[in-house]
């Protein structure tokens, strides 16, 4: 099920970055993606310590102290390594600092939890992860150390001026923010019903909060909501690594994804403690965690790779306060809870985590695939198969799929050469902007369930504003009958905006105010160029017709495709979809007899 590929093959000739033409993706949306571990993740080959499964009785003793204390004297750079067999972690693993924990392979060494998640529940008797690459469980940043711009710190620049750099230093990570809920108003919202409304929502020119004006039941508890996923009211955000410091003037190592506003107060602000770096977890399968299975906190330039994940109350990888993180070749499956709520996402990125590689993994079977919450930006979401997200006991609304959104904040992430039952952007919490969805397969239909609520390939909701559908291929050959292309958002037979059948596009829509009218700056600020949908079986574009470059982050074919061409989906030419690497890895696991009893699991439950 998991990529065995060393890391050298997987990335030495990837040229990730470099001279990538992103010209075709619109000014607002568009950034320099370098994302992941520089020069890919290092296959560290001297092993400080060795841990035996079967000196803790293959499962049976609690091994955490063991494999606690190896991590703790390994040194940096080099191996803690487990052994085939199950090692019981009923107390999470801290690692510190850059060493690698490898097992023998996925599925061959298994860390489980016993005293956390179980299916179908949402209570863990200890809310714990298995493992933690960071400084500690809880990073913060100190706000006594903010720093505010006295200029604007403009996109794509990798310097600011501020009006006191003392105390920041070079190869600090930090926080870039500005406050978008301060500097915020009453707004109004599109008709309800056909006709004008007088609700309004709390916005600025970039954030859209969950706030209403008269109070709405699904509003967020305010001011609490604010510092769910960010410093109070400043979701647009992204972490920094500083190059040097001069005077005043604070330089990064990277460019700025979006412009940062001095009269939207913007600050640097230092971490409480050192970002753990150059840390990784190999080879091995986790299950069990009662607070996630796997995070990042406050790590950099750290990765998981080739792990399945399984069975978690939470989110299976929580990447927070990172930077320049990758999670790849991974196996993420079957959430313990997957029911909306935050019990069960495969994927988390949240608190301004920056320039994230999520690459060639496949995810399957959470309430949601992934999310992003006040995070993202400058990340990519490359090459992934993300199918069967869904919801407990209501199995035939069709979730969100490959997203960069659930919280407000979250900007400027690519989405690209993924399949994936639909892209959509939700305002459940608010709103994401800049997203950039580039040569994926949005197939409108999960594998494993059956979608009859809310049916489409690709969607926006109310707030999602400068989105780029660039190149991608929308629904499935022979199966579209009973499809609409576009859902107008005007007005349906039930004398709500929006209908009840099968679309390609659903764009500006309120899932919890089905009478609410299209968001016409959702519609205003999307382009969609080079899609191919088999409804109409014809390739469209808002501006004239152009060439698709391969990649809007690689400089070479990927070396996990191997024979396989790409890219795989070429919308504009004779054979619209090839292979993905990623999926056709899942359906090599899978045989009838796997089929018939997942079948047979979902009618029992």
């Amino acid at each position: 099920m998991v990529n065995s590929l060393t890391a050298q093959t997987q990335r030495g000739l990837l040229g990730v970055g470099g001279s990538v033409d992103t010209s075709i993706v619109p000014a607002e949306g568009r950034t320099t993606w370098t994302p992941g571990v520089p020069g890919g993740v290092p296959y560290r080959t001297t092993v400080c310590r060795t841990v035996n499964a079967s000196s803790y009785g293959n499962g049976l003793q609690d091994a955490s102290a063991a494999i606690q204390g190896a991590v703790d004297g390994c040194p940096v750079g080099q191996v803690v390594m487990l052994s085939s067999g199950t090692f019981t972690v009923n107390n999470l693993i801290l690692i510190n600092k850059g060493i690698t924990l490898r097992g023998a392979g996925a599925g061959a060494t298994v860390l489980q939890k016993t005293n956390g998640a179980v299916p179908y529940s949402y209570i863990a008797k200890d809310a714990q992860p298995l493992v933690i690459i960071g400084p500690n469980r809880w990073p913060k940043t100190v706000d006594s150390t903010s720093a505010s711009l006295i200029a604007d710190g403009a996109a794509g620049a990798t310097s600011v001026r501020v009006k006191d750099a003392g105390g920041f230093a070079a190869g600090q990570f930090v926080l870039v923010d500005e406050d978008n809920y301060a500097t915020a108003g009453w707004i109004g919202l599109p008709d309800r019903r056909g006709v004008s409304t007088n609700v309004q929502i709390w916005a600025s020119d970039r954030a859209v909060f969950q706030r209403h004006n008269p109070p709405d039941q699904v509003d967020d508890p305010f001011p609490d909501s604010l510092s769910w996923f960010s410093r109070p009211g400043r979701p647009i955000n992204e972490v920094k690594e500083i190059a040097s410091v001069s005077g005043n003037t604070i330089t990064f190592s990277t460019p700025l994804h979006i412009s940062y506003r001095a009269a939207k107060t913007a600050q640097v602000t230092r971490y409480d403690s050192l970002h753990v770096k150059n840390a990784g977890i190999e080879d091995l399968t986790v299950r069990g965690g009662g607070d996630g299975n796997l995070r990042f906190e406050a790590a950099a330039y750290s990765w998981i790779k080739n792990v399945e994940d399984t069975m978690w109350l939470g989110e299976g990888v929580a990447i927070n306060h990172s930077f320049r993180v990758e999670l790849r070749d991974s196996y993420i499956h079957d959430a313990a809870w997957p029911v909306p709520g935050g019990g069960g996402y495969a994927i988390s990125l949240s608190a301004a985590s920056t320039g994230v590689l999520i690459e060639n993994n496949i995810v399957t079977k959470a309430n949601k695939v992934m999310v992003a919450r006040a995070s993202g930006a400058g990340s990519v979401v490359g090459y992934n198969y993300m199918d069967d997200g869904f919801i407990w006991n209501t199995e035939a609304w069709l979730e969100v799929g490959i997203n960069g959104s659930h919280y407000v904040g979250s900007h400027h992430i690519l989405f690209e050469g993924n399949e994936a039952f639909d892209y959509d952007s939700d305002n459940t919490h608010g709103n994401a902007i800049a997203m950039t969805v580039f040569r994926n397969h949005l197939v409108g239909r999960r594998r494993d369930f059956t979608g009859t609520s809310n049916v489409r390939t690709a969607g926006l909701m109310y707030g999602s504003w400068w989105h780029s559908f660039i190149g991608n291929v929308l629904g499935e050959q022979g199966k579209m009958s009973g499809w609409f292309y576009e859902d107008p958002g005007v007005g349906s037979a039930r004398g709500n905006a929006w209908g009840d059948a099968s679309y390609i596009w659903k764009l500006g829509y309120d899932p919890t105010h089905w009478e609410q009218s299209f968001d016409p700056k959702v519609r205003s600020t999307v382009l969609r160029d080079g899609n191919f949908d088999y409804l109409t079986n014809s390739v469209h574009w808002d501006r004239p017709a152009r060439t698709l470059p391969p990649s809007l982050y690689l400089t070479a074919k990927p070396a996990f495709f191997g024979d396989n061409p790409w890219p795989w989906v070429d919308p504009t030419g004779d054979t619209p979809l090839a292979t993905l690497p990623a999926r056709q890895r899942y359906e090599r696991s899978i045989g009838p007899a796997t089929a018939a009893a997942a079948a047979a699991a979902r009618t029992a439950r």
